[in-house]
């Protein structure tokens, strides 16, 4: 009498690695604290931020609305352990009927590895936690000036969603406020 026989399958291809010199995202951790504010102090910008320009002593980085867990940070191979970038993921609102919303409420890169797709990368593995998380829509803010990052965000599927006109003032001038939108679809 014949026995059955399992169906050989195909062996699992390794997952992809990636590629030499692409940035490792990972979630945050407490020692994390003093690069991320070094980082977010170097950054700073007109170009992007809305609040004056930090000076030491800097504020704590983390904060209990908006502890490690919501930031994920993005280090290099040439500098294992050291931050060069940072995204803070955050619910958009503290309410029951918004609780399916994500919003991305900082990102910053170190000059120095600017153009490595660290941005990008940062962005990528935020849709990727807000679809491990159930969400289903993740929001931002930016700066009608700030061209690059609103190329960046529409690259990765980024609407407008809206404009508030001269919405800011800063270094002397009017700037909007643009709302950018991205429909996530939690995993099956």
């Amino acid at each position: 009498m014949p026995t059955e026989q399992p169906i050989a399958t195909p062996a699992q291809p390794p997952a992809p690695r990636p590629a030499p010199g692409a940035p490792l995202i990972r979630p945050a951790r407490a020692e994390d604290e003093p690069a991320l504010a070094a980082l977010d102090a170097a950054t700073w910008s007109t170009l992007h931020a809305v609040t004056p320009r930090p000076v030491p002593p800097f504020p704590p980085f983390f904060r209990p609305e908006r502890g490690p867990e919501a930031h994920l940070v993005a280090e290099v191979p040439e500098t294992p352990g050291r931050p060069v970038g940072y995204l803070r993921l955050v619910p958009s609102l503290p309410l029951p009927a918004n609780a399916h919303v994500r919003a991305i409420q900082g990102l910053a890169v170190d000059p120095a590895v600017r153009g490595r797709g660290v941005a990008r990368a940062l962005l990528r593995a935020a849709v990727a936690r807000c679809r491990a998380e159930g969400a289903r829509r993740l929001t931002l803010r930016v700066l009608g000036h700030n061209t690059p990052a609103r190329r960046l965000y529409e690259s990765e599927g980024f609407a407008v969603e809206g404009i508030l006109p001269e919405e800011m003032f800063l270094d002397g001038a009017y700037v909007d406020d643009v709302l950018m939108g991205l429909v996530v679809h939690p995993e099956e």
